[in-house]
């Protein structure tokens, strides 16, 4: 699943039933929680009010937590679509992004990041060096987002 696919904003779940998104309170909201926006699992870094109770209006700017593009909302519903989000550490297998989890199971649906991220991940594995990727999961996509020894 790809955010392609879900442009149509049907994210009520994925092939095995699994909901994407839960509802919850704008008023509970914070700076570094997860909200959907412009159906795009975001990380807030600002968000304000205005007047309170039933007529509050929340400005919220977030990024995107995939290539942190900013997007900003103003809602004046008081319930919003917040994505599971899930980060894990995996230990890196080879330059294909084999990854074991703490199972044992390999996963190999993670591509490697033509980033700064992929670059320190195949430093590492040129030198034989065993590493540990964080990735980062939310609505069907997963990015590696961090390496370290």
């Amino acid at each position: 699943v790809t955010i392609a696919d879900l442009e149509g904003g049907d994210f009520s779940a994925d092939d095995t039933g699994v909901s994407y998104t839960f509802i919850n309170q704008c008023s509970s909201l914070r700076k570094n929680d997860f909200v959907l926006l412009k159906c795009l699992p975001c990380k807030i870094v600002e968000i304000s009010t205005t007047k309170s109770g039933e007529d509050a209006i929340f400005h919220i700017v977030a990024k995107y937590i995939f290539t942190n593009r900013e997007y900003k909302e103003i809602l004046c519903a008081p319930n919003i679509d917040v994505p599971h989000v899930k980060s894990l550490d995996y230990q890196e297998s080879d330059n294909y992004l084999s990854l074991m989890e703490d199972s044992g199971e390999i996963r190999s649906d993670v591509r490697l990041p033509e980033d700064d991220i992929g670059y320190q991940i195949l430093t590492y594995y040129e030198n034989d060096r065993s590493v540990y990727v964080t990735v980062l999961s939310a609505m069907g996509e997963n990015q590696a987002v961090a390496v370290k020894p």
